[in-house]
């Protein structure tokens, strides 16, 4: 099984220049928790994501003004990318690696073409498998670097 069986083809995204409340309003539609951030509407090339988290932590938690904020302003990035032939085992490494529970998927051409997101593997991968990413994504910083 690859990234292509496993992902939401086409999702939806916007420019580094598009408003919190536009990016809010476009979560709410597609009913998602993550968007793309691309250079623009016809290459599709990856420069970030912004997460609904990403929202909360990055503009609301620390009292800046959302509706002044772009997706600029509060995007993380460079976004993991995955390609589209990646295998799933591959996918999963790549979420515990990085500690991240969405993927983008690019093309050949690095053009956003699909987004793998943690309940995604859990209706491909085994229970085990499964398990072994959602523990891998959820240890903490510290957990990763203590000694025993």
């Amino acid at each position: 099984m690859n990234a292509r069986e496993i992902m939401t083809p086409n999702p939806v995204c916007c420019l580094p220049s598009a408003s919190l409340g536009e990016i809010a309003r476009l979560m709410a539609t597609h009913d998602c928790g993550a968007i793309p951030v691309v250079d623009a509407a016809g290459t599709r090339l990856p420069l970030g994501i912004i997460t609904d988290r990403d929202i909360v932590m990055r503009a609301v938690a620390v009292d800046r003004e959302p509706r002044r904020l772009t997706a600029r302003d509060c995007m993380s990035g460079p976004c993991v990318c995955v390609t589209e032939t990646m295998s799933l085992d591959d996918c999963c490494d790549a979420m515990e690696a990085n500690q991240i529970r969405r993927l983008v998927v690019v093309d050949a051409e690095n053009r956003v073409m699909g987004m793998i997101a943690q309940a995604d593997i859990a209706k491909a991968a085994s229970p085990a498998k499964t398990a072994e990413v959602v523990r891998e994504i959820s240890l903490s910083q510290d957990a990763l670097h203590a000694t025993f």
